[in-house]
């Protein structure tokens, strides 16, 4: 028998969701929650995360010398020294996060 769960309970049952490690279903199953309304949760959640997003910080950038063609390395120094090389193509908001991350 599935339970009723109030809307103002959605956002913590999608948070313990996210955490949990489980599948959608497993977790439904174990909550009492309809699968396809765990699933809305989830999507609301996701969708609200994302939102409220951090703001973008910019950071300055200084060229030291113009890039050679066969290099297959991109290198971000942080102001505060630490050094990252990425490989040419790789997911630049992934870059942006981490150099964010090192920045705090």
């Amino acid at each position: 028998m599935l339970k009723q769960v109030e809307k103002p309970e959605w956002s913590r049952v999608a948070e313990a969701f996210e955490a949990s490690g489980l599948t959608q279903r497993e977790f439904a199953i174990a909550r009492g929650v309809r699968l396809s309304t765990l699933q809305s949760w989830v999507y609301r959640r996701r969708r609200a995360a994302t939102a409220r997003g951090e703001p973008v910080r910019l950071l300055p950038v200084q060229l030291a010398t113009a890039p050679v063609a066969s290099e297959s390395v991109l290198e971000v120094v942080a102001a505060n020294g630490v050094r990252l090389r990425f490989a040419v193509g790789a997911d630049v908001d992934y870059m942006a996060r981490l150099v964010a991350a090192l920045g705090r």
